[in-house]
């Protein structure tokens, strides 16, 4: 039996690691260099620098050199790494209903002065998406 095709398989291909994720989510927090990033994530250096380097080469990552010596380099989002910040919120979200026990580590914060609680939504008709408001097909091959 062949696997199914999988968006999702791509995906967790790239970042689908533990340590992957929790550097993305000190670039999100604004942590670039590699010393600030074991350092809030716990990885070992040899993971953590591993890590950053696949990140780099599928393109979520960029590698800024910021001093000559030594060398040292800082990374940051590219448009790829930009966008997963949603699927970073979706999973703290998950995490802070079903996983964490006792008081939340962090809660952000909208620009409006609300909590957030992130959801997702049609952008054509604005309803949340849930199992029930789904369905899928096959996705039609692009016009030559």
């Amino acid at each position: 039996m062949t696997p199914r095709t999988c968006s999702v398989a791509n995906a967790l291909e790239v970042v689908g690691e533990r340590w992957s994720l929790l550097a993305l989510r000190e670039v999100f927090f604004g942590n670039t260099r590699f010393d600030q990033i074991a350092a809030n994530t716990g990885a070992s250096r040899d993971v953590l620098a591993a890590r950053l380097k696949k990140l780099v080469a599928a393109g979520v990552l960029e590698k800024r050199q910021y001093s000559d010596h030594p060398p040292r380099h800082e990374y940051h989002l590219t448009d790829s790494g930009r966008a997963l910040h949603n699927v970073l919120l979706m999973l703290k979200e998950w995490g802070d209903a079903y996983v964490t026990e006792g008081p939340l580590p962090l809660v952000n914060e909208h620009s409006c002065g609300h909590v957030l609680e992130p959801r997702v939504v049609c952008t054509h008709c604005g309803e949340e998406a849930d199992l029930e408001s789904l369905t899928r097909s096959a996705a039609t091959p692009a016009a030559s």
